[in-house]
């Protein structure tokens, strides 16, 4: 009987730090000063959009050597640092003749205000129609990375656009705590749902997903059940010994990605 109170006991205090330290687990931003100055090897140019009464969208257009534009990629990034983590990776579109758009989600870099599920994807399409504004529905490819895969899918299932393109995603926030810890109800805990295969199943553009079968941080078998929701035009691709954090090391990757931009 002792023993059993301990466990119960555990059982109820790592439920209730779950519940209680979800943020700190799922987001990891790194603020930077107002007065920041950003510094790239692309052109680029730094753009604060106005949302509601407060908060402030701090975006970076990262623009092609070319001044011929083919379109723009709305890159939503990792739940870790701000854009300078991340803006590596425009180079693998702008050589394409894409502009990138890459926002800071609330908290994150120089971006200001409330965050929650409801204003990462109001704030998805707040870019969006600011992109529509340049570009045509053809011209538009949504991109996600990790956590920001759930947010582009969602912006995909509600815009139009030329493409979905998806690199280690999951099917769920909810699920995705589950497979960390399965004996907990993670749907009813879980503040933050992003239920990504919900999204999917709505998106009528190409899908193109990439994920790694070493992922520590989103395991291959959570990201593998999205292949129930595609297309059968779509494409779920396996890169064998690929991690969270390297897939942008294969050529393999980098071969598909030019053949979509292409």
């Amino acid at each position: 009987m002792q023993w059993l109170k301990w466990l119960v006991f555990l059982y109820v205090f790592i439920g209730v730090a779950l519940y209680f330290l979800q943020e700190y687990f799922l987001f990891h931003p790194v603020r930077l000063a107002r007065n920041y100055v950003y510094q790239f090897d692309v052109p680029f140019k730094e753009t604060d959009i106005a949302f509601g009464k407060k908060d402030t969208i701090n975006m970076i257009k990262f623009f092609p050597a070319d001044s011929m534009r083919k379109g723009v990629v709305i890159y939503f990034h990792g739940n870790k640092g701000n854009i300078n983590r991340y803006a590596k990776f425009a180079a693998s579109f702008t050589k394409h003749g894409y502009e990138v758009w890459m926002e800071d989600y609330p908290g994150f870099g120089k971006s200001l205000g409330t965050r929650n599920e409801k204003i990462l994807y109001q704030q998805a399409e707040k870019i969006y129609d600011l992109a529509a504004g340049t570009f045509n529905k053809n011209q538009i490819v949504i991109y996600g990375k990790s956590l920001g895969t759930g947010i582009a899918a969602y912006l995909a299932s509600v815009k139009n656009c030329r493409q979905l393109i998806l690199e280690t995603p999951y099917s769920s926030i909810a699920d995705l705590f589950r497979c960390y810890a399965p004996i907990y109800p993670a749907g009813s805990m879980a503040n933050y749902k992003i239920p990504s295969y919900q999204y999917l199943s709505k998106v009528k553009v190409p899908i193109t997903i990439f994920h790694g079968t070493d992922d520590g941080v989103i395991p291959y078998r959570c990201a593998a059940k999205l292949k129930n929701v595609l297309k059968t035009t779509d494409q779920f691709i396996t890169i064998k010994g690929g991690t969270h954090h390297n897939l942008n090391a294969y050529p393999m990757f980098h071969q598909k990605l030019d053949s979509l931009l292409r």
